[in-house]
């Protein structure tokens, strides 16, 4: 082996001879060639001049030599030196082994080995007993993590690794010169893996665990070893406990023996079973001891007799090369030992074979295929649930057990955000799938083999195939999702598709008549689909060969040559990003122009849709409609002929994109001469709006039972998507693996959410029991706590969807009217500390949502009618039919003994938009009052605590569209004081206002808000009160101070305990570090076992408190709180005060992260107010993931709201009580400029604040920003800065 670089060697040895003198340096050298090089790279250094560089050949025992040596040089210099020693390959570190312990401690000598071997892989296992054993860390370390010299400078070996940079190392023993040294990059590795190494702990005590290759517990002190090593260990273990029974069975008889002997030989070791044997364990030691055992003379230390849960942890390195490897010799030796293996690469990576030559094997077909082991395949960031059970059930088994455990990153800094996507990615796609093993079933009638994901791998599909298991697997699975089990590689599927949809495009052509014109789109939010789909309709009324089709069905780029005219409409979406459906397409076309093709045959024109003020900085004006001016540009430099000019639609002209579009229109139609065709008697099908899908549903029916029971696809028509928002249901798609899906052939992994309704945010123990079960069952794994203070169950596919339906009902909770055009949840203050206050506001709640409760009975009939084979109890029937509230059961009977359905309040086509009721206790605002179309402001007698009754608020709302000044947030208006009993029917007038004068024309102009300000609030309120027949009452005073929670304690003034837990955004889940799904169910099991008023309610900040504690249950409840850190406040003001809407990946409407982003821009923010001050000081901050405002941002002090992937408008100025609505500060910015703009003004905050004052009214004071006084001056007075 060469060695170049010499420059980078001598720079190398420079600064290793500045820092550290070298007594000597030794080259063991493969032969002399070799070492003349290395000589010669050193002869023109000055400080190295006179360096020897001793050589030792491979060939002649080099560290016996060395060793030699070495005792030689003791007798001449008794001081402690620091040799270098180079050597080429690790196997001649093993071959001297045996003289390791007399050159690294009989020396006292410091030494570094560099070995330059080429095969990038850890040292053998063989040399860590013999540094253990030997005591060598303090004296020695190998540096072997770089294959030669060329890849990595010497230099940056040294800096990097012995000055503590952050390059890649691995150490195989602590370091010698920095004692507080600490390899950077395996404590990054390390912290990405502990949601593994948590779960073990979590699942066994710390007595109960051994983790045979690695000390988890002091990462510094890590040591990386093989499963060679790690089996070896436990065969040694093994070895002498089966000595030890066989030294009891041959002793005298007595029950504590058997009873040892007995559990011992079970061979099941979890947690409970691992207790109760080390209980018998310390009793028979005792014993043996008592009687003087000459048992105890051998086996003299209690460990000998305790059991443990015995695991080894490895990376996919472990996966190569199987056939000689510890995991084969672990299931040959069916030893009962537990084997977590991390594989940390992503799907996109593609290679499978190592530096030298190795094949990647699947280690759990391989496992599967001796048939003797447990096998779990999982994925923390995808199934924390099913991490957990298997880890449990590993355990549990007595034989060999394999977990393989999936964590891609591609950085040790990854992102937990990007884990969990590429998590998704690989789990969804097949790469990854989740799965148990366990051959153990088979004798309890079950399956061996069961499958947690939708997706399997192609050699894991064989592998099932063998087993007859693949068919009965598919029966269990939804029709929609089988396909995902037949599916093989993604390209012979796309094909497939694509020569279908070919097929289906020719004949529809053929059956045409007239010249074609092909319009392609690609769409965002569906505007330009359906722009496409109505200009090649009016083509075909014109008499022309009209046809749309979807960019992505464009097989190639060669094939628009034969197509004549063609029309591009493109959506904008992102930076200027072209949508989904049109990547694939644009990238194609830019290939095409790098490749030189020609396209002279094609006619074409492009019509963008855009919004010019979207990006309303100078820098980012080329965002606008960016998709079409880029096809444009194309398509001429690739030769085609242009019909009409480029047409760009501007969401900013007074009809939208409609204003530049049908001058646009007109003029193509001028180009192929078909503008003056008669088209009398020619009908155009007018797009089917919400307020047709509501007329003609059959009072919220439409065709929704009949979708359900569609398995072809996990969808439902778009006709039911909107209906069965009036139900409680949104339909989404997973858009972490979109792409994924659609490049398998596959549709979108529909699924949907459903939002339960609970007026006053109270649930009881059964009810949050269901909601777990469902969670785990039929959902995501998680429950969420909305901004309005209700649950939603995220990620139920089509098919378990009337069963959770069912199922929340079964314990009296519903989800009718929890979405859609009608009234939604009442939200009102968890007010723990006065009970007599809080029931009055919650029973208030309640009888408004039942109030305006839609009384179809379509709910009742989809849903609730006859028997569901997945029902929990056989009762549910009569459960549903005996509730006297809730979803209406029965027609209404009218003249001519007819039953019909009836709408009093609503009429057939409810309200042009949705309409929210909040109610508030001063002095909290925790419900956001003045945001919703009526909030109500308590009045409580302070000597009584009666409430007199509500200060009513009326046109609050919080969607709006970016840049888009005819859109805006309020805050309500005073329509002043009404008396408790006239609560609903006020309400209730309000909302007749609304529905006949509202705008059914103009979703985006149908709230309320922009009702009252049409019609001004006087005239609004005088139309009101004219239905009313009574008047408002002059508002009541009253004083808020907060619009956050308080968590902790509190005690109300009927003896009863409550404590507002912090559930970060609300999502309700196990992790690693707060196990808080767990924890609640286990509170709730509890409640449902005592005689208690214990319960739970939710606060519109998406918090949850555990109420109505007895003094005699405190006690019991603090333990599992403690348990399971739910009674964990310990958070930064910050954080405590912030909120976030879920966004990203199940919201459609989702522009930018939300949920999963905000609290990792709140770690960035934290160090910096622990430096100036500001940990505890509260301070709202709010994140959406779009315009529509689901978390009430334009309420906070601080607020991002998402414009695109990484790119939020930064807001300030709101009201810390909820008051004031904020103002745009800086436009489309992304973290790093968040950063830099919000910490200044923080600190300046610090320093320069009067007593009290709150960040939003600081920076109004300063004049950093302006106020807005009205909703509809919200888009005035911003700083130019700003855009």
């Amino acid at each position: 082996m060469s060695f170049n670089r010499t420059e980078t060697q001598v720079s190398f040895l420079n600064s290793l001879q500045g820092t550290f003198p070298i007594k000597d340096i030794f080259h063991i050298a493969k032969n002399k060639e070799t070492s003349v090089v290395f000589q010669s790279s050193l002869s023109n250094n000055p400080s190295l001049r006179n360096k020897q560089i001793k050589t030792i050949y491979e060939q002649q025992s080099p560290f016996e030599n060395l060793n030699e040596y070495l005792i030689e040089q003791k007798k001449l210099d008794s001081n402690e030196n620091l040799y270098l020693i180079f050597v080429s390959s690790e196997s001649i570190i093993l071959d001297g082994l045996p003289f390791l312990q007399s050159i690294f401690t009989d020396s006292g000598d410091k030494f570094i080995i560099y070995s330059q071997d080429s095969i990038n892989t850890p040292l053998s296992p063989l040399l860590e007993p013999y540094l253990e054993v030997a005591h060598v860390n303090d004296y020695f370390q190998l540096l072997s993590n770089f294959q030669t010299f060329n890849d990595v400078p010497l230099a940056d070996i040294f800096n990097q690794i012995i000055l503590n940079l952050e390059k890649n190392a691995l150490f195989y023993a602590e370091e010698v010169y920095t004692p507080k040294y600490k390899n950077s990059i395996t404590l990054k590795v390390l912290s990405l893996e502990q949601c593994y190494y948590k779960v073990l702990n979590q699942a066994f005590d710390k007595d109960s665990l051994e983790v045979l290759n690695n000390n988890y517990d002091d990462v510094s002190a890590l040591k990386n070893t093989s499963p060679e090593y790690g089996v070896g260990k436990f065969l040694h273990i093994k070895k002498r406990k089966e000595l030890l029974l066989q030294r009891l069975i041959q002793s005298e008889n007595h029950d504590l023996i058997t009873e040892y002997v007995t559990l011992i030989k079970s061979g099941i070791y979890g947690q409970k079973k691992i207790s109760a044997i080390n209980a018998v364990a310390t009793k028979l030691f005792d014993y043996l001891k008592s009687i003087n055992s000459p048992i105890i003379k051998e086996f003299f230390s209690l460990n000998d007799y305790l059991v443990k849960s015995y695991w080894l942890i490895g990376s996919d390195s472990w996966s190569f090369d199987l056939g000689n490897s510890g995991v084969h010799n672990l299931l040959v030796s069916n030893s009962n030992l537990n084997l977590l293996i991390i594989d940390s690469k992503v799907k996109s990576e593609t290679s499978v074979v190592n530096s030298i030559g190795q094949r990647k094997k699947d280690v759990g077909l391989y496992a599967m295929n001796f048939g003797n082991a447990y096998v779990a395949s999982v994925a923390a960031y995808a199934s924390y649930t099913h991490l957990i059970s298997s880890v449990s059930e590993a355990a549990e088994f007595n034989g060999p057990s394999i977990v393989l455990a999936y964590l891609p990153y591609q950085t040790e800094s990854a992102s937990p955000l990007q884990i969990l996507k590429d998590t998704k990615v690989g789990v969804e796609s097949g790469y990854w799938p989740l799965y148990n093993y366990n051959p153990n079933n088979e004798s309890k009638n079950l399956e061996n083999f069961t499958l947690k994901s939708n997706f399997l791998n192609e050699q894991l599909k064989k592998f099932l195939e063998k087993e007859n298991k693949l068919t009965l697997l598919s029966e269990s699975i939804p029709k929609y999702l089988q396909e995902s089990l037949n599916k093989s590689k993604s390209d012979v599927i796309t094909s497939k598709i694509q020569k279908n949809a070919d097929d289906a495009f020719n004949d529809l052509i053929n059956g045409l008549s007239g010249p074609p014109l092909t319009v392609f789109y690609c769409s965002d939010g569906g505007n330009a689909s359906a722009l496409a789909k109505r200009l090649a309709a009016r083509a075909t009324s014109r008499g022309l060969k009209g046809i749309s089709a979807s960019m992505e069905t464009i097989d190639s780029i060669s094939s628009l040559n034969g197509l004549g005219n063609v029309v591009f409409v493109s959506a904008t979406a992102g930076q200027g990003e072209f949508p989904q459906d049109g990547k694939n397409f644009i990238e194609a076309l830019k290939a095409a122009q790098v490749d030189g093709l020609d396209l002279p045959n094609l006619n074409f024109s492009v019509f963008g849709l855009g919004d010019s003020k979207y990006w309303p900085r100078k820098e980012d004006a080329h965002y606008y409609n960016k998709p079409a001016k880029d096809l444009w540009k194309v398509f001429n430099v690739l030769g085609a002929q242009p019909l009409i000019e480029l047409g760009l639609g501007d969401d900013q002209d007074a009809d939208g994109y409609l204003t530049g579009y049908n001058e646009w229109e007109a003029a193509l139609w001028e180009k192929l001469g078909v503008a003056n065709v008669n088209l009398d008697g020619a009908e155009e099908t007018k797009p089917l709006t919400n307020e047709d899908m509501k007329i003609q549903s059959n009072y919220l029916r439409g065709t929704i039972a009949e979708g359900l029971k569609d398995e072809s696809t996990g969808a439902i028509s778009a006709s039911d998507q909107q209906l069965t928002k009036f139900h409680g249901i949104y339909m989404q798609d997973e858009r972490d693996i979109r792409a994924v899906r659609k490049a398998q052939g596959l549709e979108p992994y529909y699924i949907f959410m459903s939002r339960v309704r609970l007026p006053g945010g109270i649930a009881n123990a059964e009810q949050w029991l269901v909601l777990d079960r469902l969670a785990d069952e039929s959902g995501n794994g998680t429950v969420k706590i909305t901004t309005r203070a209700t649950f939603q169950l995220h990620g139920v596919i089509k098919s378990n969807l009337k069963h959770v339906i069912r199922a929340m009902n079964s314990t009296l909770m519903d989800t009718v009217a929890a979405c859609g055009d009608v009234n939604r949840n009442v939200m009102v203050s968890a007010l723990p500390s006065n009970a007599k206050v809080h029931k009055q506001v919650a029973d208030m709640g309640a009888t408004i949502s039942q109030y305006l409760l839609p009384e179809t009975t379509a709910y009742h009939e989809i849903w609730l009618e006859g028997s569901d084979e997945k029902d929990y109890a056989d009762n549910w029937n009569s459960i549903f039919e005996s509730r006297t509230l809730g979803p209406k059961k029965k027609k209404t009977l009218v003249s001519g003994n007819a039953l019909v359905d009836v709408e009093p309040i609503y009429g057939p086509t409810y309200l042009p938009r949705k309409f929210k009721v909040n109610i508030a206790v001063p002095p909290y605002n925790d419900v956001d009052v003045w945001s919703s179309d009526v909030g109500l402001i308590a009045i409580v007698n302070p000597s009584t605590q009666i409430v007199e009754g509500y200060n009513m608020y009326v046109g609050g709302g919080m969607g709006t569209t970016h840049n888009n000044v005819k859109t805006y947030p309020r805050t309500g208006s005073s329509f002043g004081f009404v008396l408790p009993e006239d609560v609903p029917r006020a309400i209730e007038c309000v909302m007749l206002v609304q529905r006949d004068f509202g705008d059914r024309t103009n979703r985006k102009h149908a709230r309320l808000k922009y009702t009252i300000d049409d019609l001004t609030i006087p005239v609004y309120k005088a139309k009101t009160e004219e239905i009313w027949g009574k008047k408002f009452q002059p508002e009541r005073s009253f004083e808020i101070t907060s619009n956050i929670d308080f968590f902790g304690w509190a005690k109300d003034e009927e003896g009863f305990n409550h404590f507002t837990c912090f559930i970060e955004n609300g999502r309700v889940e196990d992790t690693p570090d707060l196990p808080q799904k767990t924890g609640f169910r286990k509170i709730a099991e509890y409640f449902a076992s005592v005689n208690t008023k214990g319960h739970f309610r939710l606060t519109g900040n998406q918090h949850v408190l555990i109420s109505g504690i007895e003094d005699e249950h405190l006690s019991a409840v603090k333990d599992l709180m403690r348990t399971y850190k739910l009674d964990n406040t310990n958070f930064s003001g910050l954080r405590l005060s912030s909120s976030a809407c879920v966004a990203l990946p199940t919201c459609g409407l989702a522009m930018a992260e939300s949920e999963r982003y905000l609290p990792v821009l709140i770690t960035k923010l934290e160090e910096y107010l622990e430096e100036i001050g500001l940990r505890h000081d509260s301070v709202v901050m709010r994140m959406t993931g779009c315009p529509n405002g689901c978390s009430r941002p334009w309420l906070a002090e601080i607020a991002l709201v998402g414009k695109a992937p990484n790119t939020y408008n930064l807001m300030l100025g709101g009201g810390y009580h909820g008051q004031r609505l904020n103002k745009l500060f800086r436009s489309s910015i992304k973290e790093e400029e968040i950063l830099s703009v919000l910490k200044p003004l923080l600190k300046r905050w610090a320093l320069e604040r009067l007593d009290g004052e709150h960040f939003g009214d600081f920076v109004i004071r300063v004049g950093v920003i302006k106020p807005t006084t009205e909703g509809k001056y919200f888009h005035d007075d911003i700083n130019e800065e700003a855009l």
